[in-house]
């Protein structure tokens, strides 16, 4: 039995069957403290209705009595019942006030705490503490000010709390006036002004603070916090030096697990795995945290048999351990290891079952994706986002649009869809067939703000030859300021190929260098090729490939060859699959080619040369290559 569902019903026990106390029992501070501390753990369970109904059956109630509903209501957030029974409570001391205004500023309801406050007769260091910080949270810092200068007695919490108030509002520098103005300068203070001018990118102002107010060795431990807070600083933005001298100045004795931890983390952010695990071994004690993190660090440089040995010896693995496992060997195409590991998880959450319904479509076992996603089904686990992210392109890569509308149909019923999947439901109809709901989906969208949303759009288009559809969409998506990526000129280049536009895939070319500074990759060549060739313009085609900084792979070949044959270009196209042969030997994709095109012309001789010349060197023709 729950904890929970015991104390619910050891109350029922206690108040049946109309739960009411006797009157002495009822004037008893004994019986009060009992019934007001059962009342306090239904609501901290859950069982605030519950407690209500109990609450209103007493014959007698004190002012913990009510303070208890009331902040249970206030914590809760349901300030409209907790207002009824502040409005109905004949008497109320400090406690019922502050949970009226803590509550009411939780909610962002500052003027009706500020009434509150303006009300109450006698305030305490927490009633002024929460106005201040419901303010300076609400980005009303000058209110926030006015109260703390009128505050008559102030303490650390009340400096902590208007010093985070102006940094959260961008006024860092205010933060350090404020943080001097301290009669004595608190630890948590130093900490929330180091911790907020880190936020604001004021890393170097951070360490010149906690050097001059934070010495650890004049015996303030606690400002360990603030230390740690700057290694990580530093650490995220890849001054990897700088937060290892702030985590030099830590005494051993006072280094905590996140001292460690986030020193480790710095060094894997940069790259450097050696130093990381240096640091790793010179640890005393280590927590899951370190040994995640050591291990997060070799799963994300593909070393897994440094990850897999550091995951043999942990002594305490966690969910997350065995997930990064398994995500690491689906990543480097241990798809085998990676299941037998899932297999062996003692428990699985949705990133167990995420990580390895990815590698199976990553690795193109569409089949086994589908099966794993079944069988979570059964097990109970609900797919998230991710998880259908993964089927849409599994359903994308066996061409399935049934089974990428029943993904779809998943979709609507258990999630809100986020970016990604909007983007693979593109794709997968798109690829399918269907370009028209493709479309729709992209026109439902309410933020379009990501690159990759208009690729996949555009890259429908392009893949059902729409090319006056891409480009449309293509120069749409500029005019609201969408920087386009090398996908994107990859789906536009073959968008005007498909529609033979040269002219344009010329300039979309050369916008691409020169005003997007988008270097050229071999699929933009090979585009670019492909488009000039297919209009029979060889000679500038070749100029294009001899301009190439990196030698032509088969698909720029293969441009030029599927060229020649519409223009019957014997010469050229003997070259290209010359070209082709000579990148790949075993391929006999050029050869078929050329014997297609000299049969296509009736030069019978030379096809049966081409043929004698693929049997003479043992290539075998390839299932989907066929002779014309």
């Amino acid at each position: 039995m729950s904890r929970s569902r015991a104390i619910l019903l050891t109350l029922r026990n206690v108040h049946r069957p109309s739960c009411s106390f006797s009157s002495s029992s009822s004037s008893s501070s004994l019986g009060f403290r009992a019934t007001n501390k059962e009342l306090n753990q239904m609501i901290r369970s859950g069982y605030i209705t519950e407690a209500r109904k109990i609450f209103e059956k007493l014959e007698a109630r004190n002012t913990v009595t009510w303070n208890t509903m009331i902040s249970g209501y206030a914590k809760r957030r349901e300030m409209t019942h907790a207002r009824k029974l502040f409005d109905e409570m004949p008497e109320r001391d400090v406690v019922t006030w502050n949970a009226m205004i803590s509550g009411y500023v939780s909610c962002g309801f500052l003027k009706e705490a500020r009434k509150l406050f303006d009300e109450m007769l006698k305030r305490d260091s927490f009633t002024w503490n929460t106005m201040i910080s419901g303010y300076a949270k609400n980005r009303k810092v000058g209110e926030a000010l006015l109260l703390f200068e009128r505050m008559p007695e102030r303490n650390a919490v009340s400096w902590s709390a208007m010093i985070t108030g102006f940094c959260q509002n961008g006024e860092a520098r205010r933060g350090v006036e404020l943080f001097l103005r301290m009669p004595e300068k608190d630890s948590a203070c130093l900490c929330a002004l180091v911790s907020g001018l880190i936020k604001n990118e004021k890393l170097e102002e951070a360490a010149r603070v906690l050097t001059q107010y934070g010495s650890i060795d004049s015996g303030k431990e606690d400002l360990v916090f603030a230390y740690n807070t700057l290694v990580v600083g530093y650490g995220q933005r890849g001054q990897v030096e700088a937060a290892r001298g702030v985590f030099d100045q830590i005494p051993d004795l006072c280094r905590n697990f996140v001292s460690w931890n986030s020193m480790i983390k710095a060094y894997l952010k940069a790259g450097d795995v050696i130093s990381a695990r240096l640091l790793f071994d010179r640890m005393r004690d280590r927590d899951t945290i370190s040994w995640n993190t050591m291990i997060d660090g070799y799963v994300h440089v593909l070393n897994m048999e440094e990850a897999f040995d550091l995951f043999s010896e942990m002594p305490n693995r966690d969910t997350h351990s065995w997930n990064m496992i398994v995500s690491g060997f689906a990543s480097v195409g241990n798809v085998e290891l990676a299941r037998d590991y899932f297999e062996r998880m003692p428990e699985k959450n949705i990133v167990s079952w995420n990580s390895i319904i990815a590698a199976y479509e990553k690795n193109k076992d569409y089949k086994e994706a589908v099966d794993v996603f079944i069988r979570m089904n059964i097990e109970g686990e609900k797919p998230d986002p991710h998880t259908l992210t993964s089927l849409l392109s599994v359903s994308t890569g066996l061409v399935n649009l049934r089974l990428g509308m029943q993904m779809h149909q998943i979709v609507l019923k258990s999630v809100i869809p986020d970016v990604p999947v909007y983007n693979a439901l593109i794709t997968m109809y798109s690829r399918c067939g269907d370009i028209m709901d493709s479309r729709r989906i992209f026109d439902e969208m309410k933020v379009k703000t990501e690159v990759i949303t208009w690729n996949a759009m555009i890259g429908g288009y392009a893949f059902h030859g729409n090319a006056s559809e891409a480009l449309n969409l293509f120069w749409s998506m500029k005019s609201n300021g969408i920087h386009p990526s090398h996908i994107t000129f990859v789906s536009v280049l073959n968008a005007c190929a498909h529609a033979g536009l040269v002219d344009e895939a010329r300039a979309q070319f050369t916008s691409m260098l020169n005003e997007y500074k988008i270097q050229p990759q071999m699929e933009h060549y090979s585009s670019l090729v492909d488009v000039i060739s297919r209009q029979g313009q060889f000679e500038d085609a070749m100029d294009v490939i001899k301009s190439m900084p990196f030698e032509p792979d088969k698909t720029v070949w293969g441009a030029v060859l599927d060229a020649c044959r519409i223009y019957n270009n014997v010469g050229l196209a003997h070259a290209a699959a010359e070209a082709m042969s000579r990148l790949e030997p075993e391929s006999s994709t050029p050869y078929v080619l050329l014997y297609n095109m000299y049969a296509d012309m009736g030069l019978w001789d030379e096809a049966s040369q081409v043929r004698m010349e693929m049997e003479s060197k043992r290539i075998k023709k390839e299932r989907a290559a066929s002779w014309i």
